[in-house]
């Protein structure tokens, strides 16, 4: 029986910056098919809309051509993972602290579907310090998130602040 591999990249992607698409791009290698789940996680805060998160994840992600699908998403993880038919999560790491709190979401998801599992690919050096949250402050601050982001995304999130 060959069945297709799904995984399932999950995040807020507020905004999708050059770590995420280095996790997506390397993901889609080992999967036959890719969903990125965009959160929906008002307790985040998000400074993009859902529907700007999920149209600028799908931007990035047009030259997988079908292979990877973009996808907007509430309520538990595990539930849309079955949904999806994933059978892998999808996690990056960045640092010791992320492995600490991703293994106990690890034992929590497994209690819920011992059938999906969790990979982790481990962030790319020069993607290691990278994190959305501090790419929004940088800009806020008028520094410079060119070297963070792509120019479709810096664009986005200049307007967004200037808009603020």
């Amino acid at each position: 029986m060959n069945r297709e591999i799904v995984g399932l990249y999950p995040g807020t992607f507020d905004p999708i910056h050059l770590g995420h698409f280095d996790i997506i791009r390397r993901a889609a290698r080992l999967m036959d098919r890719l969903v990125i789940g965009v959160a929906i996680n008002a307790g985040k805060g998000p400074l993009f809309t859902l529907e700007e998160r999920v149209e600028m994840v799908e931007q990035e992600v047009a030259g997988f051509e079908g292979q990877v699908e973009v996808r907007p998403f509430e309520g538990l993880l595990m539930h849309f993972a079955e949904e999806v038919g994933a059978r892998a999560i999808i996690r990056g790491l960045r640092a010791v602290s992320d492995f600490e709190y991703e293994m106990q979401m690890v034992g929590m998801n497994l209690r819920l579907n011992a059938d999906i599992e969790t990979v982790f690919l481990m962030a790319s050096d020069s993607h290691q310090f990278i994190a959305s949250k501090l790419i929004k402050e940088i800009g806020t601050l008028g520094g410079d998130v060119k070297p963070f982001l792509s120019p479709a995304v810096a664009k986005r999130l200049s307007n967004k602040i200037e808009s603020r």
